[in-house]
């Protein structure tokens, strides 16, 4: 049984559920979406924990008497006199969107219909475990200026334990979330009225996390034959009308003006990277031209879909545009696949899933260019044996691309790396090099990005770890703890040891007790202390307590060795 049709039919007995147990109320859409389903509702009064409950209560009774989904189809005449009958604002307006043909609709039931497309499960019998989780707002259309709606999620699984299994993990989940572990760990903050919602503020660990997943970028990149390259924040708005983005995503852009001309704070960095490709004249010779920036851009979303670090109006991404020669063209998304998959290894992602997404409705660029672009990624995929689901329709406006979605310890999905092809900005800006012929010819252009947006991802290792990050990543490997005023010196004695071998680490030297000590380097995840008295400096050792250990070692360490130990082991991972 297909999972988004069996989710999608619990959406809509929910419907029915809650028009049972509220006549009056509007409805207006319930898809299915990733692990589970919502359903949108115009109700005057906010639905209620109790309220879930009876809606629950009113759905099992629909399941347990097996009521059929029936599907007609009646004219968009018809469909439009229907609900309007039915004072269903909300499908009306749908319906008088929709092409004049053939409308469906379902009907369970007596007297329950639905505006849908289908395909719904044969009965709602079939509907074997199902749970409704939480209330939030919605605007209709998710457009601010519309009413507000009230969207019930839920969840719906073809067997009790993997609903069971779901719902523990969305218990786990919330000791895991990113928006609580991130700033109670001193990592971020996101919460400033004064500078405006969506907006990212890293505090001295998180800017240094920061930094070590951005050393190892640029490490990594250089090895592979890209050039590093910085492009401005603010671009004239010309550039952006010639790349497209004026026309297909000036909802999302932030505008200045300067000297008169409209200004744009840069969403994309693929504009300027154009930019630098087309400052002198390149022969074949030259291509393929890998070009990577750490670009920080800006993108006005709607408050309503901020989210921590998941979804915020500045962020920072992994970015590069590879301009390549055609016959290049499926050995450089292949490499770049492979790029994906050894980055998610070492940052400790083994799982992950992959889509195609195909040509939009709103695109640039002909149907033999989209074809062509389609195939090559197509073909590299299957050339690699990767399974993967076309995502229809949700391409870029300028190329189709291959999304991997990194899959974490709860089974979760993130977007992170994607791949895009594209014909159309090189012809757009006429785009050029010069053949073994001496003729001019037009580059292909792939836009990637591994971890994608900085910020995501390290939301991503947050909860993936649950704050726990791994050795080679964390802010504070060590702390050291001078039991005695006495030994401070051996204790910075150790600590220079420790830094010139590479390693992060610091002295807690405040007047407080030793198992106070230890418990805060506890909370805040430093995977190591290490405690230094009289003993440990006569005998040029440390006790060592490792993160999560009841208990010190049995005997005191020879720190020396013990460092080498870390260095060996956070290379491996590097």
């Amino acid at each position: 049984m297909n999972l988004d049709t069996l989710r999608h039919s619990c959406s809509h007995v929910m419907a029915q559920a809650v028009k049972e147990l509220w006549p009056q109320v509007k409805l207006a859409i319930g898809p299915a979406i990733e692990d589970g389903f919502y359903y949108d509702f115009d109700k005057p009064e906010p639905f209620t924990d109790a309220d879930l409950l009876a809606i629950e209560k009113a759905m099992q009774k629909i399941i347990t008497q097996n009521e059929i989904f029936l599907r007609q189809e009646i004219s968009k005449q018809d469909a439009l006199a229907l609900f309007k009958k039915n004072h269903e604002d909300y499908k009306v307006e749908l319906v008088a969107k929709l092409p004049d043909q053939a409308i469906s609709i379902y009907r369970t039931g007596d007297n329950f219909l639905d505006l849908c497309r289908g395909p719904h499960i044969q009965s709602t019998g079939q509907i074997k475990a199902f749970k409704l989780l939480s209330v939030a707002g919605a605007y209709w259309h998710g457009i601010e200026t519309n009413p507000m709606l009230q969207r019930i999620y839920g969840t719906c699984f073809e067997s009790q334990q993997e609903l069971d299994e779901h719902l523990k993990n969305l218990e786990e989940a919330k000791f895991r979330d990113h928006r609580k572990l991130g700033p109670a760990l001193g990592l971020f903050d996101i919460y400033h009225e004064e500078a405006g919602a969506g907006f990212v503020f890293y505090h001295p660990k998180g800017a240094l996390l920061r930094m070590i997943i951005e050393d190892y970028e640029k490490k990594e990149h250089l090895k592979r034959g890209y050039y590093l390259v910085t492009t401005p924040h603010l671009m004239d708005a010309g550039l952006w009308k010639k790349s497209g983005h004026y026309d297909y995503y000036k909802e999302n852009m932030y505008f200045t003006s300067e000297e008169g001309k409209e200004v744009v704070v840069k969403p994309m960095n693929c504009p300027g990277h154009i930019l630098i490709y087309q400052s002198k004249t390149r022969s074949y010779k030259d291509l393929p031209i890998r070009l990577f920036e750490l670009g920080t851009v800006y993108r006005k979303e709607k408050a309503g879909v901020l989210h921590g670090l998941l979804r915020v109006r500045g962020f920072t991404q992994d970015d590069a545009h590879i301009f390549c020669l055609p016959q290049q063209l499926e050995a450089e998304i292949k490499g770049v696949i492979d790029f994906v998959f050894e980055t998610m290894k070492v940052f400790g992602f083994d799982s992950v899933g992959i889509e195609l997404s195909t040509r939009p409705e709103k695109s640039i660029g002909t149907d033999e260019d989209w074809q062509k672009a389609t195939a090559a990624l197509e073909q590299a995929l299957k050339e690699k044996g990767l399974a993967y689901e076309v995502n229809q329709g949700d391409g870029a406006f300028y190329g189709p691309k291959i999304d991997i979605k990194l899959k974490d310890a709860l089974k979760r999905t993130w977007q992170c790396a994607t791949i895009q092809c594209d014909f159309a900005l090189p012809k757009r800006f006429n785009l050029s090099y010069i053949d073994a012929e001496g003729k001019e010819q037009q580059p292909i252009m792939l836009h990637r990005v591994l971890l994608g947006s900085l910020e995501r991802f390290i939301g991503a290792l947050i909860e993936n770890y649950k704050g726990k990050l791994p050795l080679w990543l964390s802010p504070k490997q060590i702390v050291i703890i001078p039991i005695k005023e006495s030994v401070l010196a051996y204790a910075q004695k150790v600590k220079a040891e420790c830094e010139d071998k590479g390693l992060r680490v610091n002295i807690d030297n405040r007047n407080e007790t030793l198992n106070k000590k230890i418990r805060e380097a506890e909370l805040e995840n430093i995977p190591y202390c290490f405690i230094v008295g009289e003993r440990e400096a006569q005998n040029n050792t440390v006790s060592i307590r490792e993160k999560g250990s009841k208990d010190k070692y049995a005997d005191p360490l020879e720190y020396v060795f013990f460092i080498q130990e870390l260095v060996k082991d956070i290379k491996q991972h590097k």
